[in-house]
């Protein structure tokens, strides 16, 4: 990832594209390998896919790496998730700073270790400042649990619980709305995933797992965003 790579300087381009990594212990399984080996290969496909994402000029960039439901997953698994994803902040913090790009996690973090909210927080102060692409790590994250904090929020605050409000409220608050959801994996669902900010999002279901989900995948995504009219409730105006 360089920040001098030239841009695509279209509007077709959506501004946020969100995506639900999917597939990792399928991958692992056709192979005859842990679940764990599916996970490593995943993260391969984050670099892929973060470096193409900000080459094509994206503005946000949101994965949702940990879900809430993810907690019911053995403890072994979820042990092993973690130390990944540790390792993985302490080996690409660095390489993201260096190619402007700002980091921001949002969900619910208090199931995690001290240690590991340490290191996330201390990466998001070091890339507080980039002007590039926005890499938003959905963890620990749900939509209803995004719903339900920002309800509760402006209730405490006494404030009306309004669609302008509750959107000011959501952890997204910041961030332009998903134009384009990717799925891989094959499955047809949004599992949780932000429920509000997805109302007019196109959504892109991919039969590719994720480990093999490359810069050709997502280019076909992107092509296939491009096709899209986006009429937000309103009649196409040839009609």
């Amino acid at each position: 990832m360089t920040k001098d790579v030239p841009q695509t300087p279209s509007s077709s381009v959506p501004r946020h594209v969100a995506v639900i990594m999917d597939g990792n212990g399928r991958w692992a399984r056709q192979r005859g390998k842990p679940r764990t080996a599916g996970h490593r290969a995943g993260v391969r496909s984050v670099r892929r896919i973060v470096r193409q994402a900000a080459r094509r000029g994206v503005e946000v960039l949101t994965l949702f790496a940990f879900s809430q439901e993810n907690w019911k997953r053995p403890e072994v698994e979820v042990k092993l998730l973690m130390q990944l994803f540790r390792l993985t902040l302490d080996r690409e913090v660095k390489t993201l700073h260096k190619n402007g790009i700002r980091i921001r996690f949002i969900g619910d973090h208090a199931g995690f270790s001290d240690d590991l909210r340490a290191q996330m927080q201390k990466a998001e102060a070091l890339t507080a400042d980039n002007d590039g692409l926005v890499l938003v790590i959905a963890v620990g994250y749900g939509g209803q649990w995004d719903l339900l904090q920002a309800a509760q929020r402006l209730a405490a605050e006494g404030r009306p619980i309004d669609a302008e409000n509750l959107s000011a409220a959501l952890s997204t608050a910041e961030f332009p709305d998903p134009d384009l959801l990717i799925r891989t994996g094959g499955e047809s669902r949004i599992s949780n995933f932000m429920l509000w900010q997805l109302a007019y999002t196109e959504l892109y279901f991919s039969p590719v797992l994720w480990p093999d989900f490359d810069d050709d995948a997502f280019a076909e995504a992107m092509a296939w965003y491009v096709g899209r009219e986006r009429r937000y409730g309103r009649v196409p105006e040839a009609a």
